[in-house]
């Protein structure tokens, strides 16, 4: 497999998860419903949307946002409220405010990610290693 599309299997994988968890967030009843295969479903098509969205703006010009960390949690927000208003009705009394904060907060977590992982994860090594008192390798 070429590096090109090992990256997009990477990007996929990467915004499956963070717009998967933000739905699991925000959607109302979350933590009531976390065993819900109903509720799982939703948020599973919301990754999978925004996933599949991700990797056909590699193909466009767009693609340079993937390389700055505020542009990609921009895109990655504005897709994930993209495939979580195609996966389900607004539960919110205001239209599309639930979309809107599902993607805002996949947006958040893609930022969070960028800080903790970048470099091999470099800060949670060092989180860890200050925690533990261990040398970070």
């Amino acid at each position: 497999m070429s590096n090109e599309w090992k990256h997009r299997v990477s990007l996929f994988v990467m915004r499956f998860w963070q717009p998967t968890s933000a739905c699991m967030t925000c959607m109302p009843g979350s933590w009531g419903n976390i065993v819900s295969v109903a509720h799982w479903t939703i948020a599973i098509q919301t990754g999978l949307l925004t996933g599949f969205m991700a990797v056909l703006l590699t193909f466009t010009p767009a693609s340079t946002l993937y390389g700055h960390r505020y542009g990609n949690a921009l895109v990655v927000g504005i897709l994930s409220t993209l495939g979580d208003a195609y996966s389900h009705a607004n539960h919110y009394g205001i239209p599309f405010a639930e979309h809107a904060v599902t993607g805002v907060v996949s947006g958040l977590l893609t930022l969070i990610a960028s800080y903790l992982f970048e470099d091999h994860a470099r800060r949670v090594r060092i989180a860890w290693s200050r925690l533990f008192r261990r040398p970070v390798h």
